[in-house]
């Protein structure tokens, strides 16, 4: 091992970097500034059987089981804008710029890449790789959605570039598609094209008592949102639009947008599952008075529960996956014993 740390030390001239924090300690960090250098990286990697860890902001960490990595490759210098195109609603960047630089660029143009709202600290890279999707789904659908090309370094150090900024060019396999959600399992994403919206200048809001019968009335919502303390309707539009909306739907608009912040909490999960099934498991939650969050007509349900709970979690999976849906661990203590 010490032959393969100095030789591994050698290759990686340059490209080292300090320990990330919140990362597994490990002999060496490396943060590679293109797709070539993180390919050499890789490649010898490959041949030599070493673990690599891929490191954005770590905001995605919690899902499945934790990496002992041999070395982690952080995206910190692959994170520029390699092009952007208003006109062609197109933007190129690498994985290592935060979502939140993303979005304070796109909005000097009123664009926006419908990443997720609450994305503090998190990567483009890091969320694409982890198929995250915001609220917005309802309107958007999901992130995956809007990965137009991907350029990926495999686990064998080899650069492929799949998709295309122009749709009607684009042939054969969608490995895009495939990278989106992966959790870096097919390499490294070393950059991505991402398709982007316009950003609707007037949003508001409504309060409703029945988020079933919202759905129904509203027209092309970004979300219908419930929470333990009510449920939200998300609209845009024009000014006009979102009076007729709050008319037929009813209730007094507010204002904006104002997105419930992320749950807090050592066990954060997810059930995935039918849209028509969420009413179900919303009701599961609240009886055992967890902290939730219900995005109705996509079918995605993040809640909160305490160690003591946890026991708990196997009937909630069953019943998540009799309706063909799943749970998942998004973050854990891992001081209780549950399949992530």
């Amino acid at each position: 091992m010490t032959v393969l740390k100095a030789q591994l030390a050698k290759l990686a001239k340059g490209l080292t970097a300090d320990p990330v924090p919140a990362a597994p300690a490990t002999d060496l960090t490396v943060a590679p500034s293109t797709a070539a250098d993180a390919a050499a990286i890789l490649r010898f990697a490959s041949e030599q059987g070493l673990k690599v860890l891929f490191w954005g902001g770590g905001t995605h960490q919690g899902f499945g089981y934790q990496v002992e990595p041999d070395i982690v490759m952080t995206t910190s210098r692959l994170n520029r804008v390699v092009d952007w195109q208003p006109e062609d609603l197109t933007v190129v960047v690498e994985p290592g710029l935060p979502v939140a630089d993303l979005r304070a660029m796109l909005e000097q143009r009123e664009q926006t890449a419908v990443l997720p709202e609450n994305s503090d600290g998190a990567t483009v890279g890091g969320t694409v790789a982890s198929g995250i999707s915001g609220w917005r789904r309802l309107r958007y659908g999901p992130t995956r959605d809007r990965v137009l090309e991907t350029e990926l370094v495999t686990g064998d150090g080899r650069v492929v570039k799949a998709g295309g900024r122009l749709v009607k060019n684009v042939t054969g396999y969608d490995l895009p598609r495939r990278a989106t959600g992966s959790f870096g399992a097919l390499g490294l994403i070393a950059s991505v094209c991402l398709k982007l919206w316009p950003l609707t200048v007037e949003r508001a809001m409504l309060e409703v008592t029945d988020p079933a019968e919202a759905l129904r009335r509203a027209y092309r919502p970004h979300a219908v949102v419930e929470t333990n303390e009510g449920t939200t309707v998300y609209l845009a539009g024009t000014a006009a639009e979102l009076t007729a909306q709050a008319d037929v739907i009813g209730g007094r608009l507010i204002a904006g947008h104002r997105w419930p912040p992320p749950l807090a909490g050592s066990w954060v999960l997810i059930v995935r599952i039918s849209p028509a099934a969420v009413r179900r498991f919303v009701d599961l939650i609240r009886a055992s008075d967890w902290p939730f969050q219900a995005a109705h007509g996509t079918g995605e349900i993040r809640f909160v529960v305490d160690e003591k709970d946890t026991p708990l979690l196997d009937e909630v999976r069953a019943e998540a996956e009799a309706g063909g849906g799943r749970l998942i661990v998004e973050r854990a203590s891992g001081a209780a014993q549950f399949d992530p």
